[in-house]
């Protein structure tokens, strides 16, 4: 049987990650960019799934162009593949990268469950312990990792989060502030991952950086599991009307200079964070390596 994730010793992560997607680049680029990143001293690159590239074949990729880093899914749909083939490319991936791979597994939102997927978007907490239940039941025969492989949680509410502390090893909070970091490792308690992703904008005007910052948070706004977490965290209905307050942007964003979001990052730390993982936001949509340039944490 395997082992659950309190019965084990979770993986030691570099201090910083990056969070990236990756879509808008050709696989030659996506590669290229990832063996930046590890030539940087980069811990992690997390890399979502929501219309553009599976995730697993695209965490292949990036790991056989690889030597060190840790490529993580941030997160992998459970409505995108069923626990079996799940739990088998978890396994697969770690066996061929030398335990590499740490995946990130999410519920997702109504409107890519249902109105992309056509599938019935069902509760959060009760469909995700059952497929991690399904998952560690799942049968696999073939050459088992060296490791056992890691998952953690994209989680945001309280439950979600006592469900990562329970089932998995960790969670993957997202456009989250640092209270929530703190609150998050309280319920998670100590042993457990907590990888905090983390928006930043290499721009000190206010007026512009906060005009990237609404047009990144424009879609989230639109998805109900944000909206009410932001709420928990005491936002109110007029900090999300209009693209956002300055209050909300702030809060959620870091930006200005190198030292202000060095100094955002540190608060998560503080608040408990075992990794902070940079999404280096641009008006391109393409990460912005100046900023991930100056973060390096350089080996």
């Amino acid at each position: 049987m395997p082992l659950l994730a309190n019965e084990r010793t979770v993986m030691r992560l570099a201090k910083l990650g990056v969070w990236a997607g990756t879509d808008a680049l050709s696989a030659a680029d996506a590669a290229a960019f990832a063996t930046r990143l590890e030539g940087w001293g980069y811990g992690a690159l997390w890399i979502p799934e929501a219309v553009g590239r599976e995730v697993f074949s695209a965490a292949a990729w990036l790991l056989a162009n690889t030597r060190t880093l840790i490529v993580a899914s941030g997160i992998a749909n459970i409505y995108a593949r069923d626990a079996v083939s799940a739990a088998a490319a978890q396994r697969g991936l770690n066996e061929q990268s030398g335990d590499r791979f740490l995946l990130g597994l999410g519920v997702s939102h109504i409107p890519l469950v249902e109105g992309v997927r056509a599938h019935q978007y069902g509760k959060p907490v009760a469909t995700m312990r059952a497929y991690l239940l399904a998952m560690a039941a799942a049968p696999y025969r073939s050459i088992a990792p060296a490791s056992p492989p890691q998952t953690v949680l994209a989680a945001l509410g309280p439950k979600m989060l006592e469900l990562a502390a329970d089932r998995a090893d960790g969670a993957l909070p997202y456009n989250v502030t640092p209270e929530h970091t703190r609150q998050a490792r309280s319920i998670l308690g100590a042993g457990k991952l907590l990888c905090v992703e983390q928006a930043a904008i290499l721009e000190s005007d206010p007026s512009e950086a906060r005009a990237i910052g609404r047009q990144f948070l424009s879609l989230y706004l639109g998805l109900p599991n944000y909206v009410d977490n932001w709420k928990r965290l005491g936002f109110t209905d007029s900090d999300l009307a209009g693209g956002g307050s300055d209050r909300l942007i702030d809060a959620l964003i870091a930006w200005g200079d190198e030292q202000a979001i060095r100094a955002r990052i540190e608060q998560h730390w503080q608040a408990g964070a075992d990794q902070v993982c940079i999404q280096a936001v641009s008006r391109s949509g393409l990460p912005d390596e100046r900023l991930l340039a100056l973060l390096a944490p350089r080996p």
